[in-house]
């Protein structure tokens, strides 16, 4: 097992049983690649931090936000704990240096990979709670998401719809919506670009942008909008 000690350093928490630090921070494939000893990955206390970084993250919001409504509490609550966000904090926890990977999933980019480096983050609230009980883990989440919550504050909300369109076929189809870019013209100084967004063989929508993401937003907008009327 690593050594976790500069990892605790980083994110300011001393174990009591370092155990559950460590299998946090182990992959599946870490486990099929080495047998031995009964060792546990981190799938089961991913799903523990996955609940509670939801409750964490909506019981503040309810507290924060008394003027918005269920649907805007909703939008705002996609839109704070989607993977690529999850994945930036456990970029700067520098967790991917930590995780244990079957050489496969080592040789593929594992410790860069959005999947793995949000599950690790998520496995992470799990351990923590478990080490150091709720109020610690709410702390280190709100922590963690201030400087989200405080842009909020300021600036108010806006309708993040790649992030409403994902959860919307996840839980309406089961599957994940693929973006790709139909068109791209103009000089590189001045590009524009057309992005369709499917799911499966079914077009749900286009969009158009001077910058890839703002085409895929664009998109994702005409697509949520369709499917949210259905």
């Amino acid at each position: 097992m690593s050594d976790c000690q500069a990892l605790q350093w980083i994110i300011g928490i001393n174990f009591k049983d370092v155990s559950l630090l460590q299998q946090a921070l182990i992959h599946s494939s870490y486990i099929n690649e080495n047998p031995g000893p009964p060792v546990e990955d981190n799938e089961r206390l991913e799903f523990l931090g996955d609940a509670l970084l939801s409750f964490i993250v909506t019981e503040e919001l309810y507290s924060e936000f008394p003027s918005f409504g269920e649907g805007e509490l909703t939008e705002v609550r996609v839109s704070l704990i989607r993977q690529e966000t999850l994945a930036e904090i456990a970029v700067e926890l520098k967790l991917g240096d930590y995780l244990l990977l079957g050489k496969g999933e080592e040789v593929t980019g594992g410790r860069r990979k959005q999947t793995n480096l949000a599950d690790a983050l998520e496995s992470l609230i799990g351990a923590i709670y478990l080490d150091q009980g709720l109020d610690i883990a709410r702390n280190f989440v709100l922590g963690k998401f201030a400087s989200q919550l405080e842009d909020i504050r300021v600036k108010g909300i806006g309708r993040n719809y790649k992030a409403l369109l994902q959860e919307l076929t996840q839980s309406k189809y089961k599957r994940l919506p693929v973006y790709s870019v139909a068109e791209a013209s103009g000089p590189d100084h001045d590009k524009s670009f057309v992005v369709e967004v499917t799911l499966g063989d079914r077009l749900l929508g286009a969009g158009s942008g001077k910058t890839k993401r703002a085409a895929e937003m664009e998109a994702a907008r005409s697509a949520w909008q369709k499917l949210a009327a259905e």
